[in-house]
């Protein structure tokens, strides 16, 4: 398959050599890869994110645990139906599976034996299983702060935590200056894994009939799910598979929005900030690296900010505990940011989101929070 790493800023190719990590302009590295994939292509095979390998830029000798084809269901939130996307039942519990076993299959693919990472929790839980399956050494940094349950849960698959003091982008540095002896399995920084999480896209397309929904509510802490699934759309839509690209709402929490900041005044890269703190702490992304490309996703697509409170956030938690639904804040904060944006949509305005995580990986924060409800 033939494939092409480049700098999503200046335009220039590299080599795919493990260690390059953004170009010499500072952008960020994108890949670009023409799918060959095709709807009919499904047929007789499994119901997981491998469906659509076709589309995916490795062999078939996968890194897998089944992940995949969650799924799409209705759900009312104050007398409005939304399409909520049940990516909390992923093997570790999010959806940032989705990009580690792209991302672990590639790096296995290239013999690589050691990795480094870092992350506020799941994605660090998601390359640690995934790494575990590859057979591939994992190091993980993470706030020290990060729930136990995160934590214990890396632990559990045989990484090498590392707790590091101050900063979400304190974690970040230490992590990339680990990762001078090794190779970082970044879920920010490496194309790979966006590719992984593009199959959100493909998997909405196929489950509603290979149609585009009109919008989409995603998380912006990184933007990992939120690129992926522009990425995948936008290929769809190229493909001539879907009619267009959904509008993407981006959601961020009040307490930490350098993206949402940027783009109300009209900027291309986000905004410094102090970040307060906020029970959303997988989307307290203060720099985020990849945000100049979530602006412009956002733009490409007609789409908007929205910004939710810390009352609103544990409000949604509340209402989905206590409609069966056991969500991780940062999955309630995305949920609260639809509900924001339901109340100014189109009666009959088709809109997709996601319980991004699962309630038990901060079962000791909802535990406080609950106290609240």
């Amino acid at each position: 398959m033939r494939y092409v790493l480049c700098c999503a800023r200046c335009g220039r190719d590299y080599d795919d050599d493990r260690r390059c990590l953004r170009c010499e302009c500072g952008g960020m590295l994108d890949l670009w890869f023409e799918p060959s994939f095709r709807p009919g292509m499904t047929a007789g095979r499994p119901h997981d994110q491998w469906r659509y390998r076709e589309a995916l830029p490795v062999g078939d000798d996968v890194v897998t645990m089944g992940e995949g084809w969650t799924p799409l269901l209705p759900v009312t939130f104050d007398g409005r139906q939304l399409l909520v996307k049940q990516e909390q039942l992923f093997p570790t519990g999010s959806y940032k599976d989705r990009g580690a076993a792209v991302l672990m299959t590639h790096l296995r693919e290239l013999g690589v034996e050691q990795v480094v990472e870092d992350s506020s929790g799941n994605a660090g839980c998601a390359v640690a299983a995934y790494a575990a399956r590859a057979g591939i050494a994992c190091d993980i940094y993470v706030p020290e702060d990060t729930p136990p349950a995160k934590t214990a849960q890396i632990q559990a698959y045989g990484a090498t935590l590392h707790r590091v003091p101050g900063t979400r982008e304190d974690t970040a540095r230490a992590a990339l200056e680990a990762a001078a002896t090794c190779v970082y399995a970044s879920h920010v920084y490496s194309p790979w894994f966006l590719q992984g999480t593009k199959t959100f896209a493909y998997e909405v397309a196929e489950q509603l009939g290979w149609t585009a929904p009109d919008t989409l509510v995603l998380p912006a802490g990184n933007g990992t799910l939120l690129l992926g699934a522009y990425l995948g759309f936008t290929e769809l839509a190229r493909a001539g598979i879907v009619s267009h690209v959904p509008r993407i709402i981006a959601v961020q929490a009040a307490a930490c929005a350098p993206l949402a900041g940027a783009f109300a005044d009209g900027l291309d890269e986000p905004i410094e900030i102090h970040a307060s703190h906020t029970a959303a702490e997988g989307i307290a992304i203060a720099t985020p690296a990849r945000g100049s490309q979530v602006l412009a996703a956002v733009r490409a697509t007609e789409g908007l900010f929205v910004t939710v409170s810390e009352q609103e956030i544990v409000g949604s938690l509340r209402d989905c505990c206590r409609g069966g639904w056991f969500i991780e804040p940062t999955s309630a904060a995305v949920i609260a940011g639809a509900r924001r944006y339901a109340r100014i949509a189109a009666p009959d305005e088709t809109i997709v989101t996601a319980f991004t995580g699962h309630g038990l990986k901060a079962a000791a924060k909802i535990a406080e929070l609950v106290e609240s409800f």
